[in-house]
């Protein structure tokens, strides 16, 4: 974990953590006792509190007693003295491995006690206990149901009580009734309050990429995860909803008591890479939910695609306007959006996939300013750089924006550009912009 100086950039401190990668964003908090901490997942070790001001260790805990292989990818949410923690399973990767048993494990949520690390509760996404299904050709027995992850961050409703999240696909059959789902359980105890399905009889596994591989489910599902944290906003008439967005790109407009439908819209393709991935975006002032579309081709949808960003009245899901980001047209290229998006004062800010930043008027989705990052950078960390130039000076350099999405500091723009999954260009820059009187970088 790196500290910077937002303003100039410069190294406050550095504390080595424990693990592969710090996959989460991360959520700053205060003890009761009175510390800044900031929480955080690191991919398969688990979560940790670090002390703000100097990056000291306060704890560390891992789901392992209720999970044997817990993966942290979606960010802790913190209320008072609870930390609610979205819990997936590295058995998602192994499922490539044709003499893999699969699979066993459920995604869950649980809570921790911020001053401690302690463990309050844990609500599994599945009740039923896995059992033996059958045997594939290489005689590896199979298991089922499993899987229904929560890869996103929890939403707080601390009016009733609950959080809200979404899961993903189940990995194997038979499936459950809480994969594709939202669910609202209660704040104190993890009991579920209800859960509203979206996709039913959706199980697909990575190995589904390889043909002919054995743990690919039959029938194999569309893959249609809610990977974005839901939003919970009040509308100008005073109504409460609640929004989510999945990977079929249906936008699901929700009674948060209930979870019943009070709207609902696809729109464009969807798929394996399509739809809504890492976050939408809400305007109560303007009445508009931003709906970021992804869209790759993966040759599974038929359905048009409509890679960009839509804007959809909050009480109807009517589109406002509709803003189609065209491809650079290169091998690998897109111009769909798969990172998260804020919407701030008159403008909505996200990248593409092709490395572009944007900022949209949001009654009119016209283009308010543009950078483009796919170039070197001059960096404030000199020859600390990971990319020297030809005389030994460190640089930056762009790539894709996905996953993590822009955030907004008083009159800082602040992202990183450089994701290089899924055969995007990769990169190593941390952008910083200065925002302007007319509210543009």
């Amino acid at each position: 974990m790196v500290a910077l100086d937002r303003e100039t950039g410069c190294t406050r401190w550095t504390s080595p953590v424990e693990g592969v990668e710090i996959s989460t964003a991360i959520s700053p908090a205060r003890m009761p006792d009175g510390r800044d901490v900031l929480i955080f997942g690191v991919r398969q070790s688990g979560v940790f509190a670090l002390d703000a001001t100097n990056g000291a260790h306060i704890w560390h805990y891992s789901f392992t007693e209720d999970h044997p292989i817990p993966m942290y990818s979606g960010s802790p949410l913190v209320d008072g003295n609870n930390v609610f923690v979205p819990i997936s399973s590295t058995e998602m990767g192994l499922t490539m491995l044709p003499w893999y048993g699969c699979c066993t494990t459920s995604g869950a949520m649980g809570a921790l006690d911020l001053s401690t690390g302690t463990k309050k509760w844990y609500t599994p996404t599945i009740s039923d206990p896995p059992k033996k299904t059958g045997r594939h050709w290489l005689f590896v027995e199979r298991y089922g149901p499993s899987g229904a992850p929560v890869w996103g961050a929890p939403t707080l409703d601390s009016k009733r009580g609950v959080v809200y999240f979404g899961t993903g696909q189940n990995y194997s059959h038979p499936t459950s009734a809480t994969s594709d789902s939202i669910f609202a359980v209660d704040t104190s105890d993890g009991m579920v309050r209800w859960v509203m399905q979206a996709t039913a009889n959706d199980a697909y596994s990575m190995g589904c990429g390889i043909p002919g591989h054995p743990l690919c489910p039959d029938p194999v599902g569309p893959d249609h995860d809610f990977g974005a944290p839901p939003i919970l906003s009040t509308l100008r008439d005073g109504r409460e909803l609640l929004f989510a967005g999945q990977k079929s790109g249906d936008v699901h407009a929700l009674d948060p008591e209930t979870g019943a439908h009070v709207w609902r819209k696809r729109i464009g393709r969807g798929g394996l890479l399509g739809g809504v991935h890492f976050g939408m975006a809400v305007h109560p002032e303007h009445d508009l939910v931003f709906v970021p579309i992804s869209d790759r081709e993966t040759g599974q949808e038929k359905r048009q695609p409509a890679p960009g960003l839509h804007a959809l009245e909050m009480a109807s899901g009517e589109t406002r306007w509709s803003r189609i980001i065209q491809s650079r047209g290169c091998e690998g290229c897109s111009g769909g959006i798969s990172s998260g998006i804020i919407a701030s004062r008159d403008l909505v800010f996200f990248g593409d996939l092709d490395g572009r930043l944007w900022a949209l008027d949001v009654n009119t989705g016209e283009t308010r300013w543009q950078h483009d990052s796919w170039q070197q950078y001059d960096v404030v960390n000199g020859d600390q750089a990971q990319k020297p130039d030809e005389e030994g000076r460190g640089y930056a350099e762009g790539g894709a924006f996905d996953a993590h999405g822009p955030m907004l500091a008083d009159d800082l723009l602040i992202v990183a550009s450089g994701y290089g999954n899924f055969g995007q260009r990769g990169g190593n820059a941390l952008l910083v912009f200065q925002i302007k009187s007319d509210d543009t970088p």
